[in-house]
């Protein structure tokens, strides 16, 4: 009621004229997302995936646009309603080739830039994913799911059939994983294919290679790369064998396009991490980015590189105390421009390859896909008041100008909240940084009620970006003021804050909540501490567990997405070991105290907060019995608690009606404990 009044309101100041106002979960759920920008071969056009949703369908639906750089609105490629994404040039910029899975199958199409319809390249019994496009254009490169002993395609599909027509459903496995992210296994790899553009059978260049490429869940094509002469691909994969559920043992492999050998590991010597090959523009330097602990998915990404004839390597980027996330070479081959994760932000850098020298060039959100042309830099940017656009630098960051305003006419009838992000002193006085976003209509002389978001992980961060499952605008909309704290264990402000949370999950962090909590108190009396709620999902979700026993006094209310419930049965029955082993100190049995210290279980007869609990059945990270216990305990104790429960989701809400109608059950949760 007080949200409708005071829409009605602002048609009553506007004198009949519709008044901007807070952002909506609809409005969020319908904003269109840009991803993926490709500049031409010339630098002089972007191409870039579009995606709006459709709601009547209950899904996102990609195409592909075009941007020329000398102005003039953005164009659209391709139109077809079953989605276009994966774009990537050919070498003269005449045509681009993207994946497409308009026939009912993802599969790879062309179409000329300068008009006409797309034309389908492949017609392979499988979806084709991860294109690359080697740098004449006269190879394709692309993965598929396929049976890692089988030596040609129809292998894979005779066993798929058998299978499938078979009466019997059991499937046996021998080793871990069994499952991962959101589907078990079936027996079936990643395998990486090489065929030529003009068409012929696709060769597996990564035949008998008991490895997924790209790595899953989240890998793509950024872990591919072909040599600068086409004679070979360079690539990341884990062939861990047996231990590749508690390995984060990912090495660069070096294969021929025609697969007369197999793939030869080049980064052996490092059992950490390795990934993200990246040729300079002369070909004689193998730039990529390597962790250098064993088993820790936290590590500091080092930029590396490493003379493609002799193979000797020198970590560029040892001195500077930041981990890359992505990365081009300039033209010239002198610099490198990256993106880090840097005190609540991920700007833009530049690193001379000579020196290792750092310097900032772009600020002020989260910087993507920075792509360098002759005489500038093509980037992603969002915030936390925007979402993704397209935007241009020169080289030294001095001056930006903006490619694109996808969702200009959503914007404009918009009022976000602003935001700041303060310091304070958190645990042993340590500074720590958090975000403070004011609700939509804000006035000095009201008071507001407080949504209290804390990130997952737990090492990341609530940094300045524009989020589509936890966007506090969307809080700020209904009339609550945001705080989100990046507390000890956080990413972007150094390697050794980041560690900190290793063994301490519920100490170190928590200190800082209360700290962080209270300093925004203090610092804005337009806050009301009296009426606060704390939200999170993941690590968040386990904080929000931890905080119901340790911290029972805290918030009127409580919501827990994805939450760890009991740290013992979490080991035992979620997928990536390396993850709990690291942070708890070594399997469950041989450091059970490492588990049990912060074990929310251990503190459940404390609860008394009412708490919204949510799961996805399709959460194999952390499986729904963690959501079920949560719920158990709060009815059992006679605790005021709900369970929303989506059975075709996964550690996120991903469907376009599924993040609605969560959004609605978090904000009428919210309502009834603060409002009511």
């Amino acid at each position: 009621m007080r949200r409708l009044f005071a829409a009605g309101l602002a048609l009553s100041i506007g004198g009949g004229a519709l008044s901007a106002a807070g952002m909506t979960a609809r409005d969020l759920v319908m904003m269109d997302r840009v991803s993926d920008p490709r500049l031409s071969p010339a630098g002089d056009r972007v191409v870039f995936v579009r995606r709006k949703t459709d709601l009547g369908a209950n899904r996102g639906r990609t195409d592909l646009w075009l941007k020329s750089l000398a102005g003039g609105p953005s164009t659209r490629l391709t139109t077809d309603r079953a989605g276009d994404w994966n774009p990537r040039w050919n070498s003269n910029g005449s045509a681009v080739y993207f994946l497409s899975s308009r026939t009912g199958s993802s599969q790879v199409w062309r179409i000329n830039t300068g008009g006409g319809a797309p034309r389908q390249v492949t017609q392979l019994p499988f979806d084709v994913a991860n294109l690359v496009v080697s740098p004449s254009g006269r190879y394709l490169a692309f993965t598929m799911e396929v049976f890692a002993d089988c030596e040609k395609l129809a292998c894979t599909s005779e066993r798929l059939t058998a299978r499938d027509n078979g009466a019997a459903s059991g499937r046996s496995f021998d080793r871990l994983l069994v499952r991962h992210w959101d589907s078990w296994r079936d027996g079936r790899r990643s395998h990486l294919f090489v065929m030529d553009a003009g068409g012929g059978s696709p060769i597996d260049v990564t035949a008998g290679l008991d490895a997924d490429v790209p790595s899953k869940p989240f890998g793509g094509p950024e872990e591919i790369t072909f040599t600068p002469d086409e004679t070979g691909l360079v690539f990341a994969a884990r062939d861990a064998g047996d231990s590749e559920a508690w390995s984060t043992d990912f090495d660069l492999f070096w294969t021929p396009v025609d697969a007369t050998s197999p793939p030869q590991s080049l980064t052996a010597g490092n059992e950490a991490w390795d990934t993200h090959p990246v040729f300079s523009p002369d070909g004689l330097t193998l730039a990529y980015l390597a962790m250098e602990r064993p088993r820790y998915e936290a590590d500091r990404f080092r930029l590396v590189l490493r003379d493609w004839e002799s193979g000797e390597e020198r970590v560029l980027t040892q001195d500077w105390d930041r981990s890359v996330a992505e990365f081009a070479f300039s033209p010239d081959g002198a610099r490198i421009l990256v993106t880090a994760q840097d005190t609540g932000e991920v700007p833009l850098f530049a690193v001379e390859v000579e020196t290792g020298t750092v310097e900032k060039l772009v600020a002020g959100g989260h910087v993507r896909s920075p792509a360098p042309t002759a005489d500038g830099i093509v980037y992603g940017m969002d915030s936390l008041t925007a979402p993704v656009d397209l935007f241009w630098t020169d080289l030294r960051g001095r001056r930006q100008r903006r490619l694109t305003t996808t969702n200009g006419g959503r914007l404009k009838n918009i009022q976000m909240g602003e935001t700041e992000q303060i310091v304070f002193p958190g645990w042993n006085d340590e500074p720590v940084h958090a975000w403070v976003v004011r609700p939509a209509s804000f006035s000095p002389e009201e008071e507001y009620p407080v949504a209290f978001i804390i990130h997952g992980g737990p090492q990341g961060s609530s940094d300045n970006d524009f989020h589509y499952r936890w966007n506090p605008q969307v809080y700020a909309g209904a009339g609550y003021a945001v705080v989100m704290v990046d507390f000890h264990g956080s990413t972007g402000y150094g390697q050794q804050f980041t560690d900190s949370i290793n063994g301490d999950w519920g100490g170190k962090p928590l200190v800082d909540l209360q700290a962080g909590l209270e300093a925004a108190l203090d610092r804005f009396p337009w806050m009301d501490g009296e009426r606060v709620c704390a939200l999170g999902a993941s690590y968040g979700g386990y904080m929000i567990n931890w905080i119901a026993g340790a911290w029972p006094d805290g918030f009127r209310c409580l919501v827990n997405h994805d939450g760890i419930f009991d740290n013992r049965m979490m080991y035992y029955s979620t997928e990536e070991l390396w993850f709990p082993e690291w942070d708890h100190g070594g399997p469950y049995w041989t450091n059970p105290q490492g588990f049990e210290r912060h074990n929310p279980v251990s503190l459940v007869g404390r609860w008394r907060t009412p708490m919204l609990v949510v799961h996805g059945a399709l959460d194999y990270r952390i499986p729904e019995t963690q959501a079920l216990g949560a719920f158990t305990a709060l009815q059992r104790q006679g605790i005021p608690g709900r369970l929303l429960y989506f059975p075709d989701e996964n550690h996120w809400v991903l469907k376009p009606a599924n993040s609605l109608q969560w959004h609605a059950e978090v904000l009428d949760w919210l309502e009834r404990w603060l409002d009511g």
